[in-house]
């Protein structure tokens, strides 16, 4: 029973573990953008050190490179990073870290550790995927950061080694299994989708996906059980659900011909009678 249990725990490990190493390596490109923008390599290295957010990172380093000033560039960043502190909100509870471990692990809340944690069955998992994640995102991350920047004129584009494409594909095969719970969530991503690539032509790098989260707080606001039933089509309306006891739809619950109405012990008082009114039964 004790190795089923430490099942979970080992699996969300695993799993951040390995993409933790796959998406880390995209730090490459960083470092070596970062320093085609005019950063210097101490620069990069700092950025991810103490930021540890690639997009907003990305954004930075684009802002300098096309001669944005340094204002724009971090007001930029500052907005795409925005999205790590509703990621917080999620994990706070999830994770439930107490004393200065908590303020450590908000630098490592990414889109990576928090796709993890929400994948797994129970706290322990979570805890194991998102350490996981962390701490071989963040030294990945780095590392690829200081190769980058010091073989930035030397390795070329690190897009030509198709290192671009790890981090979208680690995305789509973490949300798959979310794809097939349901028609809910398909439809959410599918809207995701559709303003990401609408806000693409007309926004900076990073920003529609931030836009896209649109789809969630939409899909966030459907009800629960359904669509809204039609006034009088509710529990113990005409053509509505069969409540307890309500044997055919018409909303007679006790068989007296009065829908909505359960029969009870009387009223010897007769207090409950009003003018107009029936007693409460």
């Amino acid at each position: 029973m004790a190795d089923t249990s430490a099942e979970p725990v080992k699996r969300a490990a695993r799993d951040g573990l390995a993409l933790g190493l796959a998406v880390g390596t995209s730090g490459l490109a960083f470092g070596a953008a970062a320093v085609a923008s005019g950063l210097s390599v101490a620069q990069a290295c700092v950025l991810s050190l103490v930021a540890y957010t690639g997009a907003s990172q990305f954004a930075l380093a684009t802002a300098v490179a096309g001669g944005g000033n340094l204002i724009a560039g971090t007001a930029s960043a500052v907005l795409l990073g925005s999205r790590n502190g509703l990621y917080g909100l999620r994990l706070a509870s999830l994770l439930d870290f107490r004393g200065p471990f908590r303020l450590l692990a908000a630098l490592g809340i990414t889109d990576e550790s928090t796709a993890v944690s929400l994948a797994q069955p129970g706290r322990a998992a979570a805890r194991a995927g998102f350490l996981a994640t962390f701490g071989s995102l963040y030294l990945t991350w780095n590392a690829g950061t200081l190769a980058g920047a010091l073989g930035a004129g030397r390795l070329g584009s690190p897009n030509s080694f198709g290192l671009d494409v790890v981090g979208p594909a680690a995305f789509l095969a973490l949300l798959w299994p979310r794809l097939r719970d349901g028609r809910s969530e398909r439809m959410v991503a599918l809207a995701g989708a559709v303003i990401a690539l609408a806000a693409t032509p007309f926004c900076p790098p990073g920003l529609p996906v931030v836009l896209a989260a649109a789809a969630a707080l939409g899909g966030a606001l459907l009800p629960a059980g359904g669509p809204v039933s039609p006034a009088g089509a509710g529990l113990g309306g005409p053509g509505g659900p069969k409540g307890p006891g309500d044997l055919d739809g018409t909303g007679d619950l006790d068989g007296t011909g009065d829908p909505g109405e359960v029969s009870g012990p009387p009223d010897p008082s007769g207090a409950a009678e009003t003018a107009g009114e029936r007693p409460c039964r």
